[in-house]
């Protein structure tokens, strides 16, 4: 299998640059995610990978062999889009199987792998059947049958399951690790929906603006997010985050915010740094309503419970700030209307530099070079 690699990657249309020299390394099978919100570049980069845009500097290489100037059809890659691109007039069965005649493979190789790849993907009892009759999941595995048929180098997803209702964006999720386990062929999946990124990805690739801003295990960059930025678009609900002062008292550093006082891990960072103004950033499933070990106790006011079944999301505030506490219900949420405090552990808490939005402290892990 071929890793794809990626060094100072530029992307620019006329005078603007939407791509801003990127560097990215996919190992050989690996499950690669780029995440981030509309317009960050996550798609244009994978088209470029495609061949499907001109890069406008930097070198791309899958496997040894430097990809800038090779066309799409010999790239060895194989791309699924969000929005099918199936041929109407053309049933199941050859549909999956165009990308091989157009290459003259023999006919009896043609059905064997088509008959594979369709019990593969559960599409046996279709194959006769128009992309019309099909739902929305089934045309997205037909899609998916099309590229795995040609045993590619390369897979590459363009948001395929933005389409999809809910309950198949699930199952679809499924199958695709699935199928990457079963196959191992290297994967590179753009989204802009972060529980899918957490869900599938080996690494995911956090993108704003034609940058990246982090690159990490979907644990590690929920764990030990780099930036704000990267805080409250990795988990969901995101993090909680707020302005504080620093105060340092004879325990440690003090963050103060709307009358609240919650107690900041000893960071070298926060040395000396009585009255500095930071981030506060808690995750809502690290705020608990029950006491907890070293850490603070904060006041709130409690404005809404939003029961989601075993767990329910209590929105508070905290001064005129909103903040959201993850707790479970035990199959009651009346206990929940009376909450008025939360817990954290000190060591939950992460702390972030008021201007620059970087992280503070030795929990830089995984941010992107």
């Amino acid at each position: 299998m071929s890793g794809v690699t990626l060094e100072k990657i530029v992307k620019r249309y006329g005078t603007a640059t939407v791509v801003h020299g990127i560097d990215l390394q996919v190992q050989p099978k690996e499950f690669v995610v780029l995440v981030g919100p509309s317009g960050c570049g996550k798609s244009t980069t994978l088209r470029m990978i495609a061949g499907l845009e001109e890069i406008s500097d930097g070198e791309l290489r899958i496997g040894d062999r430097v990809m800038n100037r090779v066309a799409p059809k010999d790239r060895d890659v194989a791309m699924v889009f969000q929005n099918y691109a199936l041929y109407p007039h053309l049933d199941v069965a050859e549909n999956i199987a165009f990308g091989l005649r157009i290459r003259r493979v023999k006919k009896d190789e043609i059905a064997r792998s088509v008959t594979d790849v369709a019990k593969i993907l559960g599409l046996t009892d279709y194959l006769q059947r128009k992309p019309a009759d099909l739902s929305g999941g089934q045309r997205q595995r037909v899609a998916m049958g099309r590229a795995i048929v040609r045993h590619p180098a390369v897979f590459l997803f363009d948001e395929p399951l933005s389409n999809l209702d809910a309950k198949l964006r699930t199952q679809m999720r499924a199958e695709i690790k699935r199928l990457h386990k079963r196959l191992g062929v290297t994967s590179v999946y753009v989204t802009h929906d972060q529980v899918e990124a957490m869900t599938l990805a080996d690494r995911i690739v956090v993108m704003r603006d034609g940058r990246i801003e982090q690159i990490g295990a979907p644990m590690e960059l929920f764990n030990h997010p780099a930036n704000t930025f990267v805080a409250g678009f990795i988990g969901s609900p995101p993090m909680n985050q707020f302005e504080a002062a620093v105060e340092m008292e004879d325990a440690g550093p003090v963050a103060v915010a709307h009358g609240a006082r919650i107690a900041l891990p000893a960071l070298d960072a926060l040395k000396g740094a009585q009255g500095r103004k930071v981030i506060v950033g808690i995750r809502p499933e690290h705020a608990s309503i029950e006491p907890v070990g070293k850490g603070s106790t904060v006041s709130v006011e409690l404005d809404l419970v939003e029961t989601l079944g075993s767990e329910a999301l209590l929105h508070t505030s905290i001064g005129d700030t909103p903040f959201v506490i993850k707790a479970e219900t035990g199959g009651d949420t009346d206990h929940l209307s009376s909450v008025n405090a939360f817990h954290v552990p000190v060591e939950r808490i992460k702390v972030f530099d008021h201007e620059t939005g970087r992280v503070l402290g030795s929990s830089q892990m995984g941010a992107a070079a």
